[in-house]
């Protein structure tokens, strides 16, 4: 391991803080997780734009460094497809996970209640059965993973506006998917608020679910279009 790998692996826990502190915190700002509130559409509208722009910028912030994966699944996919190499892909998922956990952390520092909220862990929505969470979380990961590849890792892709596409898919996901799942697409989103609040409710969904659909989409982004170009 190299000093850019411990640099990288840094950029990538700073980051996952900084989104465990911003993307649970908007769920909280925006009242859902008080007794008896209802998920409203401005409500859906502000955790879906938090989460979206939250993600853009930090990838635009890391992106040089570690790559901006900032995301568990997206770092096996990368590791699955060759982008990345083993050794570092581990060293981003421990500080991926242990950035999750200290944002989450704070967050429950700063906020009444604390822990007690839920820090807006995720979840199954009412009358969502787990195959249906788990085909939610595969397909709209499959979509996140698919544009990071055809935007960020693309020969002819447009790099730099990657991020920009990534935040809006991110926001596009939240808006379809908080009722259904709450959202996650990122097992690092999802362990950090589970482990400082302790929901750990179908928790497996939400790391069995991304990982099959970011590799699925990595795999087929990467031979079908990605190998075709640098051919």
């Amino acid at each position: 391991m190299t000093t850019d790998d411990y640099k990288a692996g840094f950029a990538e826990f700073l980051a996952l803080v900084l989104f465990c502190f911003i993307g649970p915190g908007a769920v909280i700002a925006s009242g859902i997780t008080a007794p008896g509130a209802q998920l409203t559409a401005d409500k859906l509208l502000v955790i879906s734009a938090a989460h979206g722009f939250a993600i853009a910028l930090l990838v635009w912030a890391t992106a040089h460094i570690s790559g901006g994966h900032i995301n568990s699944a997206v770092t096996i996919a990368a590791m699955v497809t060759g982008k990345i190499a083993t050794q570092r892909g581990i060293l981003y998922m421990v500080a991926q996970l242990a950035g999750a956990i200290v944002g989450s952390f704070l967050l429950a520092q700063v906020i009444p209640g604390g822990a007690s909220t839920g820090l807006g862990a995720h979840g199954l929505g009412a009358g969502v059965s787990v195959t249906m969470g788990l085909i939610t979380e595969i397909v709209l990961t499959f979509a996140l993973v698919f544009v990071i590849f055809m935007t960020a890792l693309h020969p002819r892709g447009p790099g730099n506006v990657a991020p920009l596409a990534i935040g809006l898919t991110i926001f596009v996901i939240h808006l379809v998917a908080v009722p259904l799942t709450g959202a996650s697409v990122n097992p690092s989103r999802s362990f950090g608020p589970a482990v400082v609040a302790g929901v750990w409710a179908d928790h497996w969904i939400y790391w069995v679910g991304p990982l099959v659909g970011a590799v699925m989409a990595a795999i087929i982004a990467n031979q079908v279009f990605l190998k075709a170009e640098e051919s």
